[in-house]
């Protein structure tokens, strides 16, 4: 059986009732939201803004590649595994199995594709992520690495995916991406961050049971971020904000004319402020025309003179508290300097001082002369450390004098950082402020204690004076008019504002409701199509179970305190809450119904899908469903299933489904190998090599069964081929299976594989020669004839099946068909 012979899973590519015909993927979401408003019958200045809103005319920046899919995995020192251990894949839709008994590492190669992507580990909620536990290898502990190849479509090489640790604590690891023709640059620069939170492709046990045993606002945040509204949402967010800030513009006018009519009341007497009510109060629109002709008319103000008035009224001058409080602590600091006068500490100082000058003349004329009486030859080396000896007893006698002269230094420094000019005096201040800035040349401290108080008292009396005088003249000026005059134009500005504003205000508003209107109807779609997918899968995996999922629904939004995933179940007809009522292999199915949609919708960036251990608690009715969900999956994702339990593969083996399978052993010291055991080319190479190896069959197995299932072979092998080369050119996906599906003929499956078209099967014959040579198509010859009624002549059937092997491998090579 080919891997075309399924029927499609619909969850991978979702319809749009009113945009795609059945069967068809919808249209991206920027192609149908263009569409919808092309149709509305909306003001044309209303759609612009709404295609202003959705970034019509933005440069829209690359994104980091196609879809991409998993090539090798390569691990060493991490968790279970010792020396580097290799998976390699076929980076195309189609199921994986990797098979092992506990222990072997296959949670370790499974966990490794996660920590690669993402740095962290499932966990659970309050577990730190980050926190990797005794996560490196004992037997291979100096240089963690884990390193995966991908195949990106539209790439015609592998990236590299490689992360590294700088030491033993799991957070500290590093990642790099290496993509052919971008060079290497941190993993977050690649742009999946967003796309790991949405559509995380990785299902480790915890992860299942986090489906169902988190919060029911961390379920609903699961599905909804799938949705993929977020050109929707944008949008939106981006006309809410033009449209609060014109409304807020218009609140604070409306806020505003209460106030400024009852200030405009205290002037009532005034013939101005009468007319400025009357125009603020016009019914429908104020008269703007008149507040300007009264904002005009006001008599020009002597500006200088107010500034000066103004410069007045706000002077300050010295804080007296503060200068008197440095005046005297000065003060005591001196009186404590005069207490030591006389006292052998103060002679101790001066001594000590003394010496000190003798000792820095000695450093600079040595063997000099003593400077005070003349005398040659006594200023010596035992001189300088008696000297030397002697200045610090004294200064250790002298330090009260000391600790008091410092005091009085600093309460100088103190009353000095008092003195301070502003940066503008008034004329009248000019005089006595001259007086207290010129203190600050004082440095006698006697003297400044005493000319610093009384300069700060004539100052500060001075400025009450000018403050007093100016706030007379400036209350016998026009100013209460003026400033409510002043107040009166910064309303009518907002007020024009408001009125020029008030089509566009609308029009947002107009915008607005069609989004969110267009958003509800999309959002329903969607969420009914994931409905579906969910119900579809539980359908196939709730074998023999009497629960029946009714409904999944989300109550609530996005930015609601309460919101939850709603799923409604059945028991034999009757109504009860789907968490209460299923078993725990049952949940583990829910979990997986829920799971395998929100992963491998056609958002999602990553082709494939890891999971481990899906098969707990499944009872044997349930793994055969598993597998046929899986292998449907599979015709659009790459399916990497880690599992010790053998059920799964026998379910895919007893229904026939075609599948790939890997053995994982591990040896001495954390060597871990793993092995292709089974392939879909292997799988028919095997049976055909089974045939061939046993004597006595009936002719018509050598001339018809053994033929087909070579042919079978070749065919596999060219569908993969003809996925590598589509994938590296950058074709679609659903191109790429409408046209394996139409290629009835074996020619029509090589010709895509070689050519990338179908309709050049009479090309295939010359091409297959050219690249295997003629004794491979008078292989696939025979292999075709073993359709016909005289079905193909074999001499040499084991012969026949290994050539047929060696041609299989050839032509799945990606080389070989670039």
């Amino acid at each position: 059986m080919t891997v075309t012979e399924q029927p499609q899973l619909n969850a991978d590519e979702p319809t749009d009732p009113r945009s795609a015909a059945p069967g068809r993927p919808a249209p991206p979401l920027a192609d149908l939201v263009r569409t919808r408003l092309g149709e509305a019958a909306l003001p044309e200045s209303v759609k612009v803004l709404l295609k202003e809103a959705l970034g019509e005319n933005e440069t829209r920046g690359t994104s980091p590649g196609g879809r991409i899919y998993l090539g090798s995995l390569a691990v060493n020192g991490f968790r279970g595994i010792g020396p580097r251990a290799r998976l390699s894949l076929s980076p195309r839709p189609g199921v994986n199995l990797v098979v092992g008994r506990n222990g072997s590492g296959k949670s370790s190669l499974a966990e490794a594709i996660e920590v690669g992507f993402t740095g962290t580990r499932a966990h659970r909620p309050g577990q730190d992520a980050t926190r990797g536990g005794h996560w490196y290898n004992l037997h291979d502990a100096d240089s963690p690495k884990i390193e995966i190849k991908l195949a990106i479509e539209g790439d015609t090489g592998n990236s590299t995916l490689a992360r590294t640790w700088t030491s033993r604590e799991f957070g500290s690891s590093e990642a790099t991406f290496k993509r052919p023709g971008h060079g290497t640059v941190p993993v977050a620069d690649a742009g999946w961050d967003t796309a790991l939170a949405d559509h995380r492709p990785f299902l480790s046990y915890t992860d299942l049971d986090l489906m169902l045993t988190g919060k029911p606002s961390e379920r609903y945040d699961a599905i909804a971020t799938i949705l993929g509204m977020e050109l929707l949402s944008t949008a939106t967010n981006r006309l809410s904000v033009r449209e609060k800030a014109l409304a807020s513009g218009t609140k604070e006018m409306k806020d505003a004319l209460p106030g400024l009519k009852e200030a405009l009341y205290t002037l009532e007497d005034d013939d101005r402020a009468v007319r400025a009510l009357l125009a603020v109060d016009t019914p429908g629109a104020p008269d703007l025309d008149t507040i300007d002709a009264l904002v005009a008319g006001l008599p020009p103000a002597d500006d200088s003179r107010l500034a000066e008035l103004r410069s007045e009224a706000g002077v300050q001058g010295p804080d007296l508290a503060e200068v008197e409080d440095a005046v005297r602590r000065l003060r005591i600091a001196l009186a404590d300097v005069e207490d030591l006068h006389g006292t052998d500490a103060e002679n101790a100082r001066l001594r000590a001082d003394l010496l000190e000058k003798a000792l820095a003349h000695a450093d600079r004329h040595p063997d000099d002369v003593c400077p005070t009486c003349g005398t040659e030859r006594v200023l010596g080396r035992e001189w300088y450390e008696r000297a030397s000896r002697q200045a610090a007893e004294l200064r250790n006698e002298a330090k009260s004098a000391e600790d008091a002269h410092n005091a009085v230094r600093t309460a100088k420094r103190s009353l000095h950082n008092l003195i301070e000019n502003p940066r503008q005096i008034p004329v009248a201040l000019a005089a006595p402020w001259k007086v207290w800035t010129d203190c600050r040349q004082i440095t006698e401290p006697t003297e400044l204690a005493r000319c610093a108080e009384e300069a700060a008292k004539v100052l500060a009396d001075a400025c009450d004076t000018v403050r007093r005088h100016a706030a007379h003249e400036l209350g016998k000026r026009d100013e209460r008019w003026r400033a409510l005059l002043t107040r009166l134009a910064a309303w009518a500005d907002k007020a024009r504002e408001t009125e020029r504003d008030k089509p566009l205000l609308s029009g947002l508003r107009k915008a607005l409701k069609w989004l969110k209107d267009l958003s509800t109807e999309l959002r329903e779609q969607r969420m009914e199509r994931f409905t579906d997918a969910t119900q579809d899968i539980w359908q196939r995996l709730r074998q023999e179970s009497n629960v029946d999922l009714a409904a999944v629904s989300l109550m609530g939004s996005e930015k609601a305190t309460v919101r939850k995933l709603v799923m409604a179940a059945s028991v034999d007809g009757q109504d009860a809450p789907a968490l209460d009522v299923m078993s725990q292999g049952e949940l583990h199915s829910l979990a997986l119904s829920l799971f395998l949609p929100r992963a491998t919708t056609a958002d999602s960036p990553f082709g494939f899908l890891v999971i481990d251990d899906p098969v707990q608690s499944m009872d044997p009715t349930k793994v055969h469903g598993l597998a046929q969900v899986l292998h449907e999956l599979g015709r659009h994702r790459q399916i990497v299933v880690f599992t010790h339990d053998p059920r799964l593969q026998k379910a895919f083996t007893d229904q026939e489904l075609p599948v790939t399978v890997f053995q994982v052993t591990r040896g001495e010291e954390s060597r871990v190998r793993v092995d292709c055991v089974d392939d879909p080319v292997k799988q028919a190479v095997g049976d055909a090599r089974a045939i061939a190896a046993t004597p006595d069959l009936p002719p018509e197995t050598y001339r018809h069964v053994l033929p087909g299932l070579c042919r079978i072979a070749l065919e596999n092998a060219f569908l993969e081929a003809a996925w590598i080369r589509h994938h590296r050119v950058g074709g679609s996906e659903h191109d790429l299976q409408t046209a394996i599906d139409s290629a009835e003929r074996f020619r029509e499956v090589a010709a895509f594989a070689l050519f990338g078209d179908v309709k050049r099967g009479d090309d295939v014959t010359r091409e297959v020669l050219r690249r295997y040579g003629s004794s491979a198509w008078s292989l696939i010859q025979q292999c075709q004839k073993g359709a016909h009624p005289s079905g193909a002549s074999i001499p040499d059937p084991q012969r026949f099946v290994s050539d047929v092997e060696d041609l299989a491998q050839k032509i799945r090579k990606p080389e070989a068909t670039a």
